[in-house]
């Protein structure tokens, strides 16, 4: 075969597997997008039964108040009508009482009239009279106190039936529009902003949600990540600040509410939020050492009992037994391969995720009395015995809270004393594409120690502790002060404070 024929038969290969991949990413969009259409197929059974059953609900409940209403209203003229019947039964009766009694005294005159004895008339005369003036019949009230109108008990429900005649599904705003030009990643802080496609002055407030992801593109139904909510926002923007950037992408959504309902949500948007994330590896540590996936704290009862095991192992070991195994693993081995446990004076714990290119940022606190303790890089093969800042292949710098306080960059067994106050936290900045660690003040962003080194393999963040501790804050996104002061360092020719001469 010619030269020719074998570097078209490559250019082939490589045009071909350009399509395979094509083809695959198209084919795992078009799973995660059907697996949204029946998603959203189960969505609208599920929602439309529910909105039937709300629907029905509210009808019952309308329906109880008519009746209840009818009920009471029936009652309020059941009760005037028993109220008039009382009223009117009494007047009548004392009304037959009366004429019954005026009929009696009636009959008495009539007869009175036929009387011939002038002392019996005279007599039957004075009785009547002061009969008459007593009667009920002349006390009585001719007027009925009640009347049989009954109009003020009449109802026109003319406009209600044209209410409810009317009644409509509630008025639901427009789905937002995500402003993706003005959505912003920096410093651990995401803002996004948003618009109606409508004017809309009935909106009385939004519903942000957001989750994180480790894919590009649309959301998956089947991510594995919960929706995040931020509700009550009130304008159409919304920043999350202190975030801990531990997946490569966010999803971010919003809908907009008045004062009825919740519209539908918009086209959610993928915002990048790669960051640095690693732990203490817990399985190299001096036994020495408590390590937990954020934080390492001296421990001098660690490991007793334990250390004529190991060194019986680490015995055999020379005679070709494997060295002692690890006790504790945070993440996977495979990045940093087997290796011994720190022992000796040596108290170290490295980082259990490796850096070959790129910049990345991170953070350090030392806890209460934190007496010694050192905060670098190394390269993965620094030695079970080696102290960082001692070889050639460690970077750090150095505090010293015992006896007399030091403060210090060390590399390759040198040290150069740094002025200043010791911060309380550190930031380390480790730009493997221009051979930087710079170390800052994380609390003001002020520059503390520049090495300057080409790193001729993969490094590890390195952690030395004695007597005290250090807590660890990871899946920062370079600060954007540290970037500018990098910037224009490099601009400037480098670092004053940098000790070029230091890195190997």
């Amino acid at each position: 075969m010619f030269l020719g024929d074998s570097v078209y038969l490559h250019d082939k290969e490589e045009a071909l597997q350009r399509i395979i991949t094509t083809l695959a990413n198209k084919n795992e969009e078009l799973h995660n997008f059907m697996e949204t259409l029946s998603h959203c197929l189960a969505g609208v059974q599920v929602n439309s039964t529910q909105a039937v059953s709300d629907l029905e609900e509210e009808f019952d409940t309308l329906f109880t108040v008519l009746v209840e209403m009818k009920e009471s209203m029936i009652s309020t003229i059941k009760q005037e009508a028993a109220k008039k019947t009382q009223e009117i039964q009494n007047q009548l009766t004392q009304s037959s009482d009366a004429l019954e009694s005026a009929e009696e005294l009636l009959e008495f005159a009539n007869n009175a009239l036929d009387t011939k004895d002038e002392d019996e008339f005279t007599k039957a005369a004075k009785q009547i009279k002061d009969r008459v003036t007593m009667a009920s019949a002349f006390r009585l009230t001719m007027k009925p106190k009640a009347t049989d109108n009954m109009n003020h008990l009449m109802v026109d429900f003319t406009q209600e039936r044209q209410l409810l005649q009317n009644l409509k599904f509630l008025p639901v705003p427009w789905a937002p529009e995500m402003e993706v030009g003005d959505c912003l990643v920096l410093d651990n802080t995401v803002s996004v902003a948003w618009k109606m496609p409508v004017e809309d002055s009935k909106i009385d407030h939004y519903i942000l949600e957001y989750r994180k992801t480790d894919h590009e593109g649309l959301p998956r139904i089947k991510d594995q990540r919960c929706w995040e909510v931020v509700d009550n926002i009130k304008t159409t923007e919304y920043s999350l600040s202190g975030l801990k950037f531990d997946s490569k992408f966010m999803n971010f959504r919003v809908r907009a509410c008045n004062k009825a309902a919740a519209g539908e949500y918009s086209d959610p948007v993928t915002l990048e939020t790669r960051a640095f994330n690693f732990g203490f590896d817990s399985s190299s540590s001096h036994l020495n050492l408590r390590v937990e996936d954020r934080t390492v704290e001296w421990d001098p009862q660690g490991g007793k009992g334990l250390e004529s095991k190991v060194k019986g192992k680490e015995n055999k070991g020379r005679s070709g037994t494997p060295s002692p195994k690890r006790t504790l693993t945070t993440r996977s081995p495979a990045i940093r391969g087997s290796r011994d446990r720190f022992t000796g004076e040596s108290y170290t714990v490295l980082g259990d995720t490796s850096m070959d290119c790129g910049q990345h940022y991170w953070e350090v606190k030392a806890l209460k009395d934190c007496k010694s303790y050192s905060v670098g890089v190394s390269y993965r093969n620094l030695g079970k015995f080696d102290q960082l800042g001692k070889t050639n292949t460690t970077w750090c710098i150095h505090i010293n809270n015992w006896l007399q306080a030091s403060f210090a960059a060390k590399h390759n067994n040198k040290a150069k004393s740094l002025d200043g106050t010791i911060p309380g936290r550190i930031g380390v900045f480790c730009d493997l594409d221009s051979g930087q660690l710079s170390f800052y003040n994380a609390e003001t962003k002020q520059l503390i120690h520049t090495f300057k080194a080409k790193f001729s393999q993969p490094v590890v963040p390195a952690f030395m502790v004695w007597c005290g501790g250090l807590s660890l804050s990871t899946g920062m996104q370079v600060p954007s002060a540290v970037k500018s002061f990098q910037k224009t360092e490099n601009g400037l020719g480098g670092s004053n404070s940098s000790l070029n001469s230091m890195a190997q």
